[in-house]
């Protein structure tokens, strides 16, 4: 008896029909700087020179985490490209770039064109709202690695700033930190988050103290930050960006501290979003480990000269945003 490369769980077929099926949505990303298709063997993009004076190319990478999990326990794959778009251009955002391009990665198991189809919906859908062309990406079936229905889902994102904007610059003790609010857990936590709701709760119940069902609650997309900060990036009084994902509000934004300063938070600056009281109080979690795993509502921090801070805040507050000044730089 003759042995395929479908029985051994790769079925080409399946990835060629995958293929087809996305083309056309991908194409809705395409700007005229895009000289390729989909199904290349690299996505070629025309760099925009004339744009700039001392471009600076910033590129990121990252995937989706746990959170892949609740959304296969949902059977709901249309969000979950739209975070990890979304994820890759809040970090590069912290240098002050601006997206150009966007690659994604999905290995599975089992290649199922209808859910790679609404997982693509979503990279679009964020690549759009970004401003970001989706040139390219790859599918891999591999039935040695990941089990059952598993997948993984990752991208590499590619942008650019000009040199002389780059962020973090110029941060000094007196700088005020201004936090903005997450949808949600973003795409940090999930393990911890699963450990706890799941051991007294399915996705598809309704949580009272939520006012939701968990499942929609564990898969708000991750929001992009880029068409709120987008018009302070030139702002010299803007001196650094910090991305809330895993190690919280201090791990992250002490990353882009210069030596001898600290941060100072006020931790009763504002109140946790609903999601993370009910982890806590169910899991018995210490309030300490709370602010390493989780964004606790606040998603992205701006760095700010001590002098503007009234001036950014009303700026934001009429882009629909409603700003918590969460404590400051110090020595």
């Amino acid at each position: 008896m003759k042995i395929s490369y479908k029985d051994s769980g790769v079925d080409i077929d399946a990835g060629t029909e995958a293929v087809k099926k996305i083309k056309e949505i991908v194409k809705e990303t395409f700007v005229p700087n895009v000289l390729t298709n989909i199904g290349a063997f690299g996505g070629c993009f025309e760099f925009p020179v004339q744009q700039y004076k001392r471009p600076v190319l910033v590129s990121s990478a990252d995937g989706v985490g746990t959170k892949l999990i609740v959304a296969n326990m949902m059977n709901r794959h249309d969000t979950i490209g739209q975070c990890l778009v979304n994820h890759c251009v809040n970090d590069i955002l912290t240098t002050g770039a601006q997206p150009l391009f966007f690659l994604d990665y999905i290995g599975l198991r089992k290649l199922r064109p209808d859910v790679v189809v609404n997982i693509v919906r979503g990279l679009v859908i964020a690549c759009k709202e970004n401003g970001c062309s989706l040139v390219g990406g790859e599918m891999a079936e591999m039935p040695g690695i990941y089990q059952n229905k598993d997948f993984d889902l990752v991208g590499t994102i590619v942008g650019v700033v000009e040199r002389e904007q780059m962020l973090p610059r110029n941060i000094q003790a007196g700088d005020v930190l201004i936090g903005l609010w997450s949808s949600g857990l973003h795409t940090n936590g999930y393990s911890l988050a699963r450990n706890v709701l799941l051991k007294h709760h399915k996705v598809g119940d309704y949580i009272e103290g939520l006012d939701a069902v968990l499942g929609d609650v564990l898969l708000k997309v991750h929001r992009s930050y880029l068409p709120i900060i987008k018009p302070f990036l030139g702002n010299t009084d803007l001196h650094g960006i910090s991305h809330i994902t895993g190690g919280g509000i201090e791990g992250n934004t002490s990353r882009i501290l210069p030596d001898g300063t600290k941060l100072e938070i006020d931790w009763d600056a504002w109140k946790w979003l609903p999601i993370f009281s009910y982890i806590q109080s169910l899991g018995n979690i210490a309030t300490e480990e709370m602010r390493r795993v989780f964004n606790l509502g606040i998603g992205l921090i701006l760095i700010v000269e001590k002098y503007a801070v009234s001036h950014f805040v009303e700026l934001l507050k009429k882009s629909g945003e409603d700003p918590v000044i969460l404590g400051l730089i110090n020595n």
